[in-house]
């Protein structure tokens, strides 16, 4: 481990390709996202296989992609052709390692047969259902363009042609009972899915939903009940089988858990293509923080350029320090301490470490540290005060 480098693509390496459109703009989405309208996409088709390009270009020496995530907006509108040209371009310029994991992120009025078929064709491995609620009143709140019943068959339809399939839920909704949760989470449970992400909702500034919460139309759920069904959620996932191994995210065995996200989680390297995409690269033994332009028009424009390492930003010791611990807690890996201190030069807090542990909130084994589930709660609060 000593000879391993404290971050980089020893620890994952992988590729994030985001497209920003989607048919409509959910209330509660904060994500880089744009009507689909009628727009022709081939120029941003274009410049993701250019942008794919000049990054294999910057970094020749990088090993097989591990992972390829598809996610947005929603690439499920993406035509299986351009699907297919950007799978094929990343292994031949980077390579895929055996077993390589691509996700697409779907929505469930785009699941057909024919789709299904043509994304598994394309080298598709996993698909992300973008469910978000069982419940018909609850979508329409959400803004959803789906009903319970759609969902529930696109969950059906998916797990016929793909073994690997997640399912996005949101819950902590205004007003939401305990009991309704519990009956709605445990019918999700029921539909098979190996990989559920559970996100309680956060009612964002920018959002249609943060406009009608400063007119005070919205009430958001009080931080106290949302901790409740936050440990609901724990207790029923365990109980089926499917326990947390993130602080949002469960999965059905280590197989099924997301090897892109753990390369987030665990420090690795991910190159960022896309409008608005972000990205982490080790170059030189340095950490390269790079953020693409968010507007397409901008994007396809500055995808005709090369790249250039000294035009990117270099991340301090102390930024990376900071990331690693903020990622490596969000996950049941934890992180190493021996590894931070080979980053910043010194160790964390151990009388903070100490406090904590006392209290159940973090574990440690040997190196490891890592949040309890009364930890997670307390996720953001504990990350700051371990912080240098």
């Amino acid at each position: 481990m000593a000879d391993t480098p404290p971050f980089g693509p020893a620890h994952g390496f992988g590729l994030y390709i985001h497209w920003p459109y989607c048919t409509r703009i959910c209330p509660y989405c904060d994500f880089n996202v744009y009507a689909a309208k009628d727009r022709d996409n081939a120029p941003l088709n274009a410049a993701l296989l250019s942008d794919l390009g000049r990054h294999a270009d910057l970094l020749a020496g990088h090993p097989d992609l591990g992972s390829v995530y598809l996610g947005g907006g929603t690439p499920s509108l993406m035509a299986p052709a351009d699907i297919t040209a950007l799978i094929d371009l990343a292994e031949q310029r980077f390579g895929l390692a055996p077993e390589a994991e691509i996700t697409l992120e779907a929505n469930p009025v785009d699941i057909s047969r024919a789709s299904l078929d043509s994304w598994k064709t394309a080298g598709v491995t996993r698909l992300s259902l973008g469910i978000q609620s069982l419940e018909d009143e609850a979508l329409t709140f959400l803004g959803r363009d789906h009903d319970a019943a759609m969902a529930k068959r696109s969950v059906a339809e998916a797990l016929s042609v793909f073994d690997n399939v997640s399912i996005d839920l949101i819950y902590a909704r205004p007003g939401q009972p305990e009991d309704r949760w519990k009956s709605e989470l445990t019918e999700a449970l029921s539909l098979g899915a190996p990989h559920l992400s559970l996100y309680e909702l956060t009612i964002e500034e920018r959002t249609a939903f943060g406009q009608r919460a400063r007119r005070g139309d919205l009430v958001p759920m009080g931080d106290d009940d949302q901790a409740d069904l936050y440990e609901l959620t724990q207790e029923i996932c365990e109980a089926h089988g499917l326990p947390a191994y993130e602080v949002s995210n469960h999965a059905a065995s280590k197989p099924y858990q997301s090897r892109h996200n753990l390369t987030y989680w665990r420090g690795g390297d991910w190159i960022g293509i896309g409008p608005g995409a972000h990205g982490r690269l080790t170059v030189d033994g340095q950490r390269i923080a790079t953020h693409a332009a968010a507007r397409p028009a901008d994007y396809q424009l500055a995808a005709q350029n090369s790249l250039d390492a000294k035009s990117l930003t270099t991340l301090s010791t102390l930024d990376n320090t900071r990331e690693l611990l903020a990622l490596g807690l969000r996950s049941d890996e934890g992180f190493d301490l021996e590894r931070v201190a080979r980053i910043i030069g010194r160790h964390v807090d151990t009388s903070a470490l100490k406090t904590f542990s006392e209290n159940g909130l973090v574990r440690q084994n040997g190196q490891t540290i890592s949040l309890t589930q009364d930890g997670r709660l307390l996720a953001d609060r504990i990350t700051a005060e371990l912080s240098p």
